[in-house]
């Protein structure tokens, strides 16, 4: 009988983050998050193989989050135009949680972080805040630019790092509002595509309540 739902549908995700105080850096590595901050993956369910490792953590001053792409850097599709479409890390964060809507509010948001595309010479790692389709309410994007974005290269991985700051995440209040919907769909050339749970047979990109849920653990 053929399975018409993935493996990955039929649960809810949560996850625990860790409290990491020293990010973000300076110098060549932005965030160097200890593999204690790796999110579960669970391609396995659907028969898939993972090929990065995505670690995640936070502090007061915003969140931080890293994938491992586990291939050599290669000519990456970067278009600034669009960045949906282009290779890179794409984030969905909702600072209320709130799985019980079908579409998005002025707490949710949307990231493409991509390893290229910046710079004078295109090459240079960059981030974009995008709308939300049919979203009730648009989440601020004054302070997208204060996002930092870094890749590191070495011979047979690199790594996309990002630097999200509080101001960028409309509503961020760890405090009284510990728990994030979030998910992810990192896009990476040959090597395909990866995303928290189900991928984009779903409406991830604008529905909330298929998002999973991180918890930021106490200091």
């Amino acid at each position: 009988m053929n399975q018409l739902l993935p493996h990955r549908f039929l649960f809810r995700y949560s996850f625990p983050v860790r409290h990491v105080a020293q990010v973000p850096r300076r110098g060549k590595s932005l965030l160097k998050l200890p593999a204690g901050c790796a999110l579960p993956d669970f391609a396995e369910l659907d028969s898939g193989k993972p090929f990065a490792e995505v670690r995640l953590a936070w502090n007061e001053a915003g969140l931080a989050i890293m994938a491992q792409v586990d291939g050599p850097p290669h000519n990456f599709d970067c278009r600034l135009n669009e960045p949906a479409e282009s290779d890179g890390l794409q984030v969905w964060i909702d600072t209320r949680n709130t799985q019980n809507i079908h579409r998005a509010g002025r707490f949710c948001h949307h990231f493409c972080l991509m390893p290229a595309g910046g710079g004078s010479d295109g090459m240079q790692p960059t981030a974009r805040q995008l709308t939300i389709a049919r979203a009730r309410e648009d989440a601020p994007a004054e302070h997208s630019n204060e996002i930092r974005v870094n890749r590191r290269d070495s011979a047979g991985s690199y790594a996309i790092e990002a630097w999200i700051p509080a101001a960028a995440l409309n509503g961020f209040d760890p405090e009284a509002a510990p728990e994030l919907g979030f998910y992810y769909l990192l896009r990476a050339g040959e090597l395909g595509e990866q995303y928290l749970s189900v991928g984009p047979d779903f409406p991830i990109a604008h529905d909330p309540s298929l998002w999973s849920t991180i918890e930021l653990q106490p200091k």
